[in-house]
């Protein structure tokens, strides 16, 4: 869904597990979908849900003390296959970060590309981030994109992150690549002019 996106402060989902993989993110039975919608009622389903559908008490996604839009995990997360239907879960169970010491490359970009943003902390402030969460669920963590930062509201410790200018530019003014290249059609037409 595209949202335009500022500044987003929020509880947070932990999820403490590295290498992460985009099996376990949407098992692959779930590929043969072409359409986003109601993908993220399957988002980590092995984990979250028992062989008969009923949820698994001891997953986090099942935990009702746990809410809130950002999420945040160990280190390596969206490895394995580039599967892009990975990033539609995430984003149709409505995160709109996902904060983690390394990403894949490939799901970093399939994330950007579905309006989540991908923030790449150190280890010593994801563990931060760990242990207040587990100290007290209703944590908030502010992502100020404008600014590049990220803030335990419980700590009052920031960090900076990187993003690619031009992704940046496009979360926030809401645009896809295909938005942005049709805002500028004028300077398309015009470089093609001068360019003939």
């Amino acid at each position: 869904m595209k949202q335009k996106f500022n500044i987003i402060t929020s509880t947070c989902i932990p999820l403490p597990l590295e290498n992460v993989d985009t099996d376990q993110i949407i098992p692959a039975r779930f590929l043969k979908a072409t359409d986003k919608e109601g993908m993220g009622d399957n988002l980590f389903r092995d984990w979250r849900y028992h062989a008969d559908g009923t949820p698994k008490k001891d997953f986090v996604l099942n935990d009702p003390s746990y809410s809130g839009v950002i999420l945040v995990a160990g280190k390596n997360f969206g490895s394995g296959s580039s599967r892009e239907h990975a990033a539609w879960a995430i984003a149709g169970y409505g995160f709109r970060v996902v904060i983690s010491s390394f990403f894949a490359d490939i799901h970093k970009n399939n994330e950007l590309n579905n309006f989540v943003l991908p923030v790449v902390v150190s280890e010593p402030f994801l563990k931060e981030l760990f242990e207040t969460i587990a100290a007290d669920h209703q944590t908030e963590v502010e992502v100020d994109l404008p600014r590049q930062t990220v803030t335990n509201k419980k700590t009052g410790r920031s960090e900076t992150f990187e993003i690619n200018g031009f992704k940046k530019h496009c979360l926030m003014n809401g645009l896809d690549d295909i938005d942005y290249l049709v805002a500028n059609q004028d300077k398309t037409e015009a470089w093609e002019q001068r360019n003939r």
